[in-house]
């Protein structure tokens, strides 16, 4: 394959690189989670310098998010 002396790397070969699933590195790449992946015919090229981002939330603000919102909820009801 011809491919273009861009500083891109394959995805097969960034997923290698990071330990990480080819077919879940690609799932990422289709949903825009990497800035520099790109789509050059039927495969996916990578900027080898790119890190593999965890976008999982680990402040802890989600937890109990469902109850504070039902307590603001309810005290609106009581001022009326």
């Amino acid at each position: 394959m011809n491919i273009p002396d861009i500083g891109l790397i394959p995805l097969k070969e960034y997923a290698q690189k990071n330990g990480r699933d080819p077919a879940v590195v690609r799932q990422k790449a289709l949903r825009g989670g990497f800035r520099t992946a790109v789509k050059l015919g039927r495969d996916w090229f990578i900027d080898p310098e790119e890190e593999y981002g965890d976008n999982r939330i680990r402040s802890r603000k989600y937890i109990g998010a469902r109850e504070k919102k039902s307590e603001k909820t309810l005290d609106k009801d009581t001022i009326k």
